[in-house]
């Protein structure tokens, strides 16, 4: 009998990404699903449970760090591939920090995208020789920094201020996440008590800032 094919999961907002990337694999890998949304590719993961699951960092309503987080934590013999148009050392640092076993940078070459995968299969890291820091550097880092605490913010409390900085109002992200208008509204002042902010314009800067948006 041929060996069962590694299960594979994408998601991307883009849905030309998503297509491109899907017929990239389907040669030697099967794609189970996709996903367009952080919320919508959590809901897929549990329910799919595939070997990788590759995803862009920038996605709304739950951000791809935010989703490789909690995807550690529900899945962790999953294993997690970023795809993202950034480059800098500080994404790839938190991104396997959260739980990534491998970061490809999007401009890269499509046969970056399959040895990423073929590594993580291996139990191995894989980050795209194109970031500025060495590689190797940078996994060293996410691995000793992997026991720290989390950040400031809950797992909830970062779900809100993405929706916030995306500019969704009370109501629309009370209905999101199925809670109440009122909690929404302890949860945004509770963040802007802990992180010292004082209106919606300063929540939406300090996402962008720490790569908290899609």
């Amino acid at each position: 009998m041929p060996a069962q094919r590694a299960r594979l999961l994408v998601a991307d907002d883009h849905m030309v990404v998503v297509e491109g990337i899907s017929k990239l694999l389907l040669p030697s890998y099967e794609i189970v699903g996709t996903a367009r949304d952080g919320r919508e590719l959590i809901e897929a993961a549990q329910r799919l449970k595939p070997d990788v699951i590759l995803l862009d960092i920038s996605m709304p309503l739950m951000n791809g760090i935010e989703a490789a987080r909690r995807l550690r934590r529900l899945l962790p013999a999953t294993k997690i591939v970023i795809l993202s148009m950034h480059s800098e050392p500080e994404y790839v640092r938190e991104a396997l920090r959260v739980g990534a076993s491998g970061y490809v940078l999007k401009s890269s070459a499509s046969s970056e995208v399959i040895k990423a995968v073929e590594e993580v299969l291996l139990g191995r890291y894989y980050v795209t020789p194109q970031i500025a820091a060495a590689p190797a550097d940078l996994i060293r880092q996410a691995r000793s920094a992997r026991h720290m605490l989390p950040g400031e913010l809950t797992p909830r409390q970062r779900e809100i201020l993405q929706l916030v900085a995306e500019g969704r109002g009370t109501k629309e992200i009370a209905s999101l996440l199925k809670i109440s208008a009122k909690t929404v509204e302890s949860h945004k002042s509770t963040i802007m008590e802990r992180l010292n902010l004082h209106s919606l314009a300063a929540l939406t800067y300090y996402a962008v800032e720490h790569g908290i948006t899609g």
